[in-house]
């Protein structure tokens, strides 16, 4: 019976498991939320706030749910329920938070996936109209949701080709896209005018804005950026290879 058990798939390698996780992590929380936060609440003192909670607490608690994952080589649910059926509840309810959150992603997926399309048959231009390209798009009763379904499918067969068919094919050429385009935006935002006075603002921090209020927001960032309580970790985790560092898979 043990011998007809199938082998649980592995990331190939430590990279491998580096881009999936900043996949994850690198997403709205980080490109629409991170800008509004710091610009609320003082720029640099929000930032330093920020990096404090994440070199502390938020690599500890990325270490333990990657190094649970592993350990166990299970799933949420699986790992926590390993110690104990009284700790089920825990994994269940980690894993419960990518399903609230999914119906959100897959409406802003569609969108992307829209906005790509448009882009590449009618140019950038065709959408630089003030508002009405993506107003008459969400307005929609049918299109927003086609694009909808178009995103979640392509999701899917990334999801169902596997760890290495799948998702690290995906990963290996969708995140340096991502990095590029980043880095591409942030050049041609700096030549923008008031574009210096905005990144000394972002930069220099301003201790008067100190608060709990800010210490709450940064610590739920914290949690955003790195994926933390979603039991996506665990899960990703569990897919490491037994050779690879897990300190230094976690720390870049």
């Amino acid at each position: 019976m043990a011998g007809n058990i199938e082998k649980r798939a592995s990331w190939s390698g430590k990279w491998a498991f580096i881009l999936a996780a900043a996949a994850s992590a690198v997403g709205l929380g980080n490109m629409w939320r991170f800008p509004y936060l710091a610009a609320k609440y003082g720029g640099g003192t929000f930032l330093i706030t920020y990096l404090v909670l994440v070199f502390t607490f938020g690599v500890s608690l990325l270490l333990l749910e990657t190094a649970l994952g592993r350990k166990t080589g299970q799933s949420a649910i699986g790992a926590f329920s390993s110690f104990g059926k009284k700790y089920t509840f825990i994994g269940v309810l980690a894993s419960a938070v990518p399903f609230i959150i999914t119906p959100y992603y897959c409406i802003i997926g569609g969108w992307v996936t829209k906005y790509a399309a448009s882009y590449l048959g009618a140019g950038a231009d065709a959408l630089a109209d003030g508002g009405g390209f993506f107003t008459s798009f969400i307005t929609s009763n049918v299109e927003s949701y086609v694009w909808m379904l178009v995103f979640m499918i392509l999701v899917f067969v990334v999801v169902g080709l596997g760890v290495k068919g799948g998702i690290e094919k995906a990963n290996l050429v969708m995140m340096p896209a991502l990095i590029i385009m980043a880095i591409a935006i942030a050049i041609y935002t700096l030549t923008m005018p008031g574009a210096v006075d905005g990144a000394l603002y972002y930069l220099t921090p301003d201790f008067s804005k100190f608060s709990p209020e800010l210490v709450i927001s940064a610590l739920g960032q914290m949690f955003y950026s790195l994926s933390l309580a979603m039991g996506i970790m665990i899960t990703y985790g569990s897919y490491m290879r037994k050779q690879d560092s897990l300190t230094s898979s976690v720390v870049r």
